[in-house]
């Protein structure tokens, strides 16, 4: 039971506002014990980013996925898709390969109450225009509700039905708010078997209209998804219409969360942005709401709300972008539009600045200055919309995350490629815990202990230190003996060189996804080292080959898919920086590349019946299949959280 009577705040030793949420452990159930703790910690991989019928753009092409068959989906049984006949039997079905080990469920907190009201026949508002609108479940209705989202940001913030102030609404979200909770505790694995942990949580869903001249607008991305670690939770979500801007939705996180006490424990939240890319810079600006620059404790507390960035989802991978690097990785499944809407009207050349890794150099930059906020490790996940988390293969038969191939009952299956093709299956997230409960998955997510994927089950460790072995790869225990050597992890930072100590050592190793029966993983090709830093000159990046082989050999045949030439099964090596200075900041992250295969897209131009024909007449929805500018091959990947080296480090302050 929470008390409201009493709120504790404490001042850190840095300045910045703290509370108990991030000194005392829970007493509500989360910190259970596990038949297999593991102290040098397991990879378990999950999503937290799911969206089902309760999220409006979900709802409004079809989607009757609940959060309870999102959860059953995770858990590896098969649930019915969109469209349904008339009789109510779906005309697809969807199942995962392979289980998950956890999950969120974070619809879009915007209209919970809205979407509530006008679903409930008895309720008086049921025939309300905007009601009527949005049952209509067609794309008129979508934009429609989206207007209403945009005008958000001059505090226009909800439909006249909503009352004074929106209070009916604010009030009637707390029932979707409920469902959320319910079902999430249902499904967590509270017994010592601890097969499958749920987390409670939402999407804050930022999206500010910019006008760049008379003619042209953006719908620039500030999306975080709001992670809550327990069961103690504020009554109702703080959605963007309540807070248009990411530095209120912290301050009310703190008054509703973290400065709550509770009988039973505490409330500890985290915020994780997603798809920086189409955010066009805004999403790493230093500006707070009064339209001043950040401070030391401002960047600072968006670090402690903030430790984890989604580098890829459905909707692009964010970590760099062509042109604006020389990397010619950067050309991995990025969008061509810079914005939310580009892919409808008014598209816009992305921006370097809304990536991750311009912003991680920032980072650094602004290390010097202030402290830096942008200290983040890397997570993926689906944004599926289809209420299908994890759902990442690249298949003849992906049915898309955004709501693709159908729309309200009675409609029929969209033939030919099954999404836009412009999109991809997404990536999942991957934490190094000691065991699979909410309390370890969110500590290890907080010290940034966890990598993203673009799909595959690669299992990647990634160390550095001043005394690493030169041949820990040979020995029987390498977790061990990097822990013992007082290696740091991915999401650490490297403390300062003693007597004597010049030049750390990175050790990354790999495993290639074991694949199932039916689809074993593919073989890995190499693995590089990306470094950022900066010195008087400015802000420099650069790519390193460290293991593996970029040359070879491995190819895929287009035609049918199959592909050609060895790589490796695992991975390790120890890598040092030739180009190292104690004198600079730096940060340094892996990237594991696989051999090429086809991707979702082909595979579905591939399996066509009748076969597609480039040179005659291409059936209708299949057109991407004969379009240049849609990658027929794939190189999947998977990205670790980065180690920083800091030229000054004020101790205990977390920059």
């Amino acid at each position: 039971m929470k008390h409201t009577i009493l709120s504790v705040t404490l001042t850190a030793l840095c300045g910045v506002f703290t509370s108990v949420a991030w000194s005392l452990d829970d007493k509500d159930g989360t910190d259970v014990t596990c038949d297999h703790v593991n102290t040098q910690r397991n990879a378990y991989f999950g999503d937290l980013h799911v969206h089902t019928t309760y999220s409006v753009d979900g709802f409004t092409q079809g989607v009757e996925t609940t959060p309870e068959q999102a959860y059953r989906f995770a858990r590896g049984e098969e649930i019915p898709l969109h469209p349904f006949d008339e009789s109510g039997e779906p005309l697809r079905t969807a199942q995962i390969d392979r289980p998950l080990d956890f999950a969120m469920v974070s619809d879009h907190a915007e209209f919970f109450g809205e979407y509530s009201i006008c679903t409930d026949e008895n309720n008086p508002l049921y025939n309300e225009p905007n009601c009527q609108v949005l049952r209509a479940r067609n794309p008129d209705a979508l934009v429609a509700w989206n207007i209403q989202l945009a005008a958000a940001q001059n505090n226009v913030s909800r439909f006249a039905f909503c009352g004074t102030n929106g209070s009916l609404c604010s009030q009637a979200s707390e029932s979707i708010w409920q469902i959320m909770q319910n079902t999430a505790e249902d499904f967590y694995s509270r017994g010592p078997d601890c097969t499958f942990t749920t987390f409670v949580g939402y999407e804050w869903t930022g999206a500010p209209l910019v006008v760049n001249g008379q003619s042209q607008f953006e719908v620039r991305n500030l999306h975080r998804n709001v992670l809550f670690l327990n069961g103690n939770l504020p009554d109702r979500p703080v959605s963007y219409l309540d807070q248009p801007y990411p530095e209120n939705l912290w301050t009310a996180l703190e008054t509703n969360c973290l400065n709550q006490v509770y009988s039973d424990g505490v409330c500890d939240v985290l915020t994780i942005p997603h798809n920086s890319n189409l955010s066009q810079g805004m999403m790493f600006e230093t500006i707070k709401a009064n339209g001043q620059p950040y401070g030391i404790a401002e960047a600072r507390r968006r670090a402690k709300f903030e430790p984890l960035i989604e580098v890829m989802q459905h909707k692009g991978q964010s970590e760099c972008l062509q042109p604006g690097s020389s990397d010619e990785f950067c050309n991995f499944e990025a969008l061509p539009w810079g914005h939310l809407a580009g892919n409808f009207v008014a598209a816009t050349t992305p921006r370097v600045e809304g990536t991750v890794r311009y912003a991680l150099t920032e980072g650094l930059r602004l290390s010097d200055s202030i402290t830096n906020p942008f200290q983040w490790g890397m997570i993926g996940g689906t944004d599926t919309h289809l209420g299908t988390p994890g759902l990442v293969e690249e298949s003849a038969s992906y049915p898309g995350h955004g709501g693709a191939a159908g729309g309200a009952t009675g409609q029929v299956v969209r033939t030919g490629v099954s999404d836009a093709p412009e999109l991809n299956p997404g990536g999942l997230a991957v934490v190094w815990a000691t065991q699979n409960s909410r309390r370890a998955l969110f500590d290890a997510m907080r010290r940034r202990e966890a990598y993203a994927t673009s799909g595959p089950r690669h299992v990647v460790r990634f160390f550095a230190g001043w005394d690493l072995p030169a041949d820990i790869c040979s020995l029987p225990n390498l977790v061990q003996a990097a822990d013992g050597s007082a290696a740091v992890p991915m999401g650490g930072k490297l403390p300062p060189a003693a007597a004597g100590q010049t030049v750390p050592k990175f050790l990354v190793t790999a495993l290639k996804d074991a694949g199932t029966a039916n689809h074993p993983g593919n073989d890995l090709q190499r693995i590089q080292i990306i470094k950022g830093w900066t010195d008087a000159a400015g802000k420099h990046e650069k790519v390193f080959e460290v293991a593996g082989n970029p040359d070879n050999g491995a190819s895929v045949d287009t035609g049918s898919c199959a592909t050609s030439g060895a790589g490796f099964a695992e991975l390790c090596q120890v890598w040092v920086d030739p180009e190292f200075n104690l004198d600079q900041n730096a940060y340094y992250y892996a990237r594991v590349v696989e051999n090429p295969s086809c991707r979702w897209s082909q595979r579905q131009c591939v399996a066509a019946d009748p076969a597609i024909d480039c040179a005659g007449s291409v059936p209708e929805g299949y057109e991407a299949c004969c379009d240049e500018n849609i990658p027929k091959t794939v190189q999947e990947r998977s990205w670790t959280s980065p180690i920083w080296y800091g030229k000054r480090i004020p101790p205990g302050c977390g920059t």
